[in-house]
């Protein structure tokens, strides 16, 4: 068993970067659902949607939320149905995920500590010669 895995931004970005993690990994490695919360959506139904990914994902090992902004529409519904089981992670961008993707045998909170730190190792200035700013 493992971790599950919710993804939920704005527009297509979830499905585009799960798309390009499966094309850098090469497949699948956790249970993993794609939610769009479109900038008009009903947060209501939005919440039952959530809710009932959450349940079907939860295979005992709780599931880790990955979302585009914190303080947006998709983090405030996320936040809304955090328990022990579910861990939020906002800011999610490929490194992040294709990192977590790469770690499915860790525990919720490993995982999520995975998912941070490889997104903040995908963030990088260079200058022109090439040295990290």
């Amino acid at each position: 068993m493992s971790v599950g895995l919710l993804i939920l931004t704005h527009n297509n970005i979830g499905q585009t970067l799960y798309n390009t993690a499966i094309a850098v990994i090469g497949s699948a490695t956790l249970p993993t659902q794609v939610l769009v919360a479109s900038m008009d959506c009903d947060i209501d139904e939005m919440l039952q949607q959530v809710r009932s990914s959450l349940q079907r994902l939860n295979n005992g090992e709780g599931v880790l939320i990955l979302t585009d902004m914190y303080g947006a529409t998709p983090s405030n519904i996320a936040s809304e149905l955090l328990n022990p089981e579910r861990v939020l992670v906002s800011g999610v961008n490929l490194p992040m995920l294709v990192r977590v993707m790469n770690y499915p045998k860790l525990k919720l909170n490993d995982l999520a500590e995975k998912a941070i730190s490889g997104g903040q190792d995908g963030i990088l200035a260079l200058t022109a010669r090439g040295t990290e700013k």
